[in-house]
């Protein structure tokens, strides 16, 4: 099972901010489209960028409430592993246990086509070895 299958199914939506904008204005956006993070991209649509829910709380926690007027750019991973639709799901679960992150953008031909979250993936995963447990009950009751 690949990327491909995640975003097929998920959707390929991509919600991104400038470096400019707020972490108040972040904050925002992540409690109305209930999300975890959000892409942080330059005026080029290139990833500058990401901004997750444990930044924000970094940003609070190093400045209190002063944080949320912060620029993005302040408080934002700035090196941010990327994924390829072909990438499998047990790699990129790897990815992002070993690097301690929960969401990672896919990049084709230099182009963001979706994000994924290790919601997605774990979702994924389970539905895969449903599949092979199902397989295998039939195939020791046949």
């Amino acid at each position: 099972m690949s990327v491909t299958l995640i975003l097929n199914g998920k959707g390929r939506d991509i919600i991104s901010l400038s470096p400019e904008h707020t972490i108040a204005e972040a904050a925002r956006m992540l409690a109305e489209r209930r999300i975890g993070a959000v892409l942080v991209t330059g005026g080029d649509g290139a990833i500058a960028g990401i901004l997750s829910e444990r930044d924000v709380v970094r940003a609070l926690a190093t400045s209190g409430a002063g944080g949320l007027e912060h620029p993005i750019s302040h408080h934002m991973t700035a090196k941010v592993e990327t994924a390829r639709e072909s990438d499998t799901i047990p790699a990129i679960m790897e990815k992002m246990t070993t690097g301690k992150f929960r969401h990672m953008p896919v990049v084709e031909s230099g182009r963001i086509v979706g994000i994924v979250s290790i919601g997605d993936v774990v979702k994924y995963r389970l539905a895969e070895m449903e599949a092979e447990t199902q397989a295998m009950r039939e195939y020791i009751t046949a």
